[in-house]
C-alpha cells in the first residue's frame, strides 16, 4: 500500500544523513504514487558549497503540482524534506522535489522568470504541521462527494474530480471538468455554508483530470500524464495515419476520452522515413492486370498490392521497383509483372522440375545406389525383411528377377512381416482354365470346421446339390422323447408318427438362371 505522503512525493529520497524519507518500505511502494512526476537529480553527488547553489528550490504539492520557491534564509534543504511555504491564498506545506542547478533549467525550460513573483520558503515542518496537514487531507473525500450531491441536485453540467484542502483547512480548491460554461455561483454559496471554508473552483482538461487522479494504461504502465509528462500538446488522427493506424476510436482513445498522447512519441520518426516511400495516387498499371495498394511496411520499405480480382492474394513489392513501375506508368509503358519490367523481352524457358533435380539424380545414382552384385548380399537382408527402399526413381524400371530355382525340401519362407501385403496375382491369360484339383485319397476326411467358422453365403445362382436317395427299407431312426413337464411351444402341430413338426416360413423360389459358360467350354442348355 502507498504511505501517507505518496501525493506529495517524499518517497526514494534520503537526509544527509542516510535515512530514509518518506514511507518505511526504504523507498519503494508498491503502487508508484510515490514517483509522481519525479525529477531524477542526477547532480546530487556533487558537493557544492551553500553559498554557490542555486537560490530556488522546487517544491511539490498534492496531484503531482509543482511550485518553485526562493529559499532566501539558506535552510538545509533535501529532496523530501517537508516545508512551509507562502502561496497566494496562505501558508501551505509542501515537499521538496529538487534543488541546484537542475531547478535551474527547469526554469528556462518552463519560461518562468526569477522575478518577484516567486514566494518565499518560511521554514521546515513541525512535527503539528504535518500532524494538521494530514488532517486537512482526510477531508478530501468526504468534501468531494459532498460536492457531487449538491451539483447533482443543482443539476449542474460539471463533473467534480478532486478537492485539495490547504494545511491549516482555511481554504478548498474544488477541481471540476465541464464542456460548456457553468454558472456556479449558487454552488460556492452551498459550499461555504456546508463546510464553513473558503471555495476556489478551478476548471481543468480531461487529460489534467486523467494525470490527478491516475490509472494504468492499455501498455501496462502507469499513465505518461500522471507519471512525467507535464505539457499536453494537441493530437490528431494524422498521427494515426501516418503510422497506419487502424483509426479506431476504442483503440485510439485513453483513459480521458481524448488521442492518447503516446501517438505523437514516434511521429516525428515516421514522418521521415515516409520521405523515401512512393506517393501511389491511382492504381498501378501491368499486362497481368491493375494492382490496388493494400498494406504498406513503412520501415521494411515493402508494399502489398491485390490484382483487381484476386484482392485476396497480396504481392509483397519493394519500394524501388514500386518507383520504377510509377514511372513507366508515367511514361505509358506497361511492364509485364512487378518481376518483370521490360515488356519486349525474350521469355525465357523455366527448368522443368527433373531438369533443376538432374544433379540431385546423378549424386544419388553415383553415391547412393546399390550394385547389381550385392542385391543378394546378407547384409541387404534387412533391407528386404523390414525396411523400406524409399521410392524408386521415376522412370526406372525393376527389372526380371533371376530365376532362384526350386525351394528345399522342408524349408519354409517364414511369416510375412506385419503391415506387407502379398503382391497382386498377374491375370490368367484369356481361354486358359484353372487346372483341376486333384482327388481326395480315400478314406481322408476333411476334418472338423473351427468353432465359430462359417462356410460363408452361397454365391448367387448356385443351387445345392441333391440329397442322394434313402436306401430302400431304412427308417428315419425315431425321435427321443419330450421331457415330462415340457410344453410343446405355441403354433406347433404333432407331426403323423408321433413326434412335432415345426412350421418352417414360406419363402420364394428362387428364379433358376444358368452359369455363364466358361471360355473354351461347351454352352449349357437352359433349362
Amino acid at each position: 500500500m502507498a504511505c501517507k505522503s505518496c501525493s506529495s512525493g517524499s518517497c526514494g529520497s534520503t537526509s544527509a544523513s542516510g535515512e530514509v524519507k518518506g514511507c518505511q518500505s526504504n523507498g519503494g511502494c508498491g503502487s508508484g504514487g510515490c514517483n509522481k512526476m519525479n525529477v531524477f537529480d542526477w547532480l546530487s553527488d556533487l558537493d557544492v558549497p551553500s553559498f554557490q547553489r542555486f537560490h530556488i528550490v522546487e517544491v511539490k504539492f498534492k496531484g503531482g503540482r509543482k511550485e518553485y520557491f526562493r529559499n532566501v534564509d539558506q535552510l538545509e534543504l533535501h529532496t523530501g524534506d517537508a516545508v512551509m511555504v507562502d502561496s497566494s491564498s496562505g501558508t501551505q506545506l509542501g515537499t521538496v522535489s529538487l534543488q541546484g542547478e537542475l531547478v535551474r533549467l527547469q526554469l528556462l525550460k518552463k519560461n518562468i522568470k526569477d522575478d518577484d513573483k516567486v514566494k518565499n520558503i518560511f521554514r521546515l515542518a513541525t512535527e503539528k504541521d504535518i500532524e494538521k496537514h494530514e488532517q486537512a487531507m482526510a477531508r478530501d473525500l468526504p468534501t468531494m462527494y459532498r460536492g457531487r450531491q449538491i451539483i447533482s441536485d443543482l443539476k449542474l453540467n460539471m463533473k467534480l474530480s478532486d478537492v485539495e484542502f490547504q494545511s491549516d483547512g482555511a481554504k478548498a480548491i474544488f477541481y471540476y471538468s465541464s464542456e460548456d460554461r457553468v454558472d456556479f455561483r449558487e454552488l460556492i454559496k452551498l459550499l461555504a455554508t456546508e463546510f464553513k471554508i473558503r471555495v476556489e473552483m478551478k476548471q481543468i482538461s480531461l487529460r489534467q483530470e486523467a494525470g490527478r487522479l491516475g490509472g494504468i494504461g492499455v501498455c501496462g504502465r502507469e499513465l505518461c500524464c500522471s507519471t512525467w509528462l507535464s505539457d499536453f500538446k494537441n493530437v490528431t488522427t494524422s498521427a494515426a495515419r501516418y503510422q497506419n493506424l487502424s483509426l479506431n476510436p476504442v483503440k485510439l482513445s485513453g483513459q480521458c476520452g481524448r488521442l492518447k498522447c503516446c501517438l505523437n512519441y514516434e511521429l516525428e520518426t515516421y514522418m521521415d522515413a515516409l520521405k523515401s516511400i512512393p506517393t501511389i495516387e491511382g492504381r498501378l498499371k501491368t499486362k497481368r492486370g491493375e494492382a490496388i495498394l493494400q498494406k504498406t511496411d513503412i520501415f521494411k520499405r515493402m508494399m502489398w498490392f491485390g490484382i483487381v480480382g484476386e484482392e485476396a492474394i497480396w504481392i509483397p513489392v519493394s519500394c524501388d521497383r514500386v518507383a520504377e513501375i510509377v514511372d513507366l506508368n508515367k511514361k505509358g509503358i506497361i511492364p509485364e509483372s512487378f518481376e518483370d519490367l521490360n515488356p519486349d523481352a525474350p521469355a525465357v524457358e523455366k527448368p522443368t522440375v527433373s531438369e533443376l533435380n538432374s544433379d540431385l539424380e546423378r549424386m544419388d545414382k553415383k553415391y547412393g545406389g546399390v550394385k547389381s552384385g550385392n542385391r543378394n548380399n546378407r547384409n541387404n537382408r534387412g533391407n528386404r525383411d523390414g525396411g523400406n527402399r524409399g521410392p524408386r526413381p521415376e522412370g526406372q524400371d525393376r527389372g526380371p528377377r533371376p530365376d532362384r530355382g526350386p525351394r528345399p525340401e522342408g524349408q519354409n519362407r517364414g511369416p510375412r512381416p506385419e503391415g506387407e501385403n502379398r503382391p497382386p496375382r498377374p491375370p490368367r491369360p484369356e481361354g486358359e482354365n484353372r487346372p483341376p484339383r486333384p482327388p481326395r485319397p480315400e478314406g481322408e476326411n476333411r476334418g472338423p470346421r473351427p468353432e465359430g467358422q462359417n462356410r460363408g453365403p452361397r454365391p448367387e445362382g448356385e443351387n445345392r446339390p441333391p440329397r442322394p436317395p434313402r436306401p430302400e427299407g431304412e427308417n428315419r431312426p425315431p425321435r427321443p422323447p419330450r421331457p415330462e413337464g415340457q410344453v410343446r411351444p405355441e403354433g406347433v402341430t404333432p407331426a403323423a408318427d408321433g413326434g412335432t413338426a415345426t412350421p418352417k416360413p414360406f419363402k420364394k423360389k428362387k428364379k433358376f438362371k444358368p452359369r455363364p459358360p466358361r471360355d473354351g467350354a461347351a454352352p449349357t442348355p437352359e433349362a
